[in-house]
């Protein structure tokens, strides 16, 4: 038996010059940054993930960090659907992420008390050696979610930024404050799992009048199961 295999290479978020193109908005010479293979040289005809390169007096790799898909989701996430306010105190999950760790930053810039979560002891001294977070821990060593929040923030949780979804959520429920913030960048837990976790918490929505909000990047569409949509 004969088995044959079709390789294509990996795609995310990169920047390329364009050494030639077809389409009216882009032209030989160009800088870009979007959704791209990973490889020497690629024909791209999906141009929906793509934006031109507008300001080069910056490293071209901050456009797959700060200035991209990481730094967007970030801003737009923290500042624009958690409202925060100096002095209150914000979770992430997935806190050493490429997003996790700049709402962590942003939050600090803002005067906030910031914690967040990582999945390994590597990770928890990133966070608090170099992204400057108040506490972090790793989240594979606790066995009571809700109970590792409350030693966190025992006053509770003015902003969660979400991205893990399942038990981390349910626990985060129960300790948020009352009109607290949610925004829902990720549900990483979620995304290989045959039937995802359902939410057992909810009604913490309605006592606690929480405001809960997902949002996308334009660029992040790619990448979505065209089941979830």
């Amino acid at each position: 038996m004969e088995f044959q295999f079709q390789f294509q290479p990996l795609t995310g978020y990169g920047v390329a010059k364009v050494l030639d193109s077809g389409h009216p908005n882009f032209k030989k010479g160009d800088l870009i940054w979007g959704t791209t293979g990973w490889e020497e040289y690629s024909v791209i005809t999906e141009l929906e993930g793509l934006f031109k390169i507008q300001h080069t007096d910056v490293p071209l790799s901050y456009y797959t960090g700060i200035l991209g898909m990481p730094g967007l989701s970030a801003y737009v996430g923290f500042y624009e659907v958690c409202s925060p306010k100096k002095g209150e105190y914000v979770f992430i999950s997935a806190a050493s992420g490429a997003v996790g760790q700049l709402v962590g930053q942003f939050a600090k810039l803002m005067g906030c008390y910031v914690v967040g979560s990582a999945g390994s002891k590597e990770k928890v001294d990133l966070l608090k050696r170099k992204f400057g977070f108040d506490d972090a821990f790793n989240y594979k060593e606790e066995t009571d979610l809700d109970a590792a929040l409350k030693r966190y923030f025992p006053e509770g949780i003015d902003i969660y930024f979400e991205n893990v979804g399942g038990k981390m959520l349910d626990a985060v429920l129960l300790n948020m404050k009352d009109h607290g913030r949610i925004s829902v960048s990720g549900l990483v837990s979620q995304y290989n799992l045959d039937q995802p976790e359902g939410v057992q918490n909810l009604m913490c929505l309605i006592y606690k009048r929480i405001h809960m909000k997902g949002f996308l990047s334009l660029i992040t569409m790619t990448f979505i199961p065209s089941s979830w949509m």
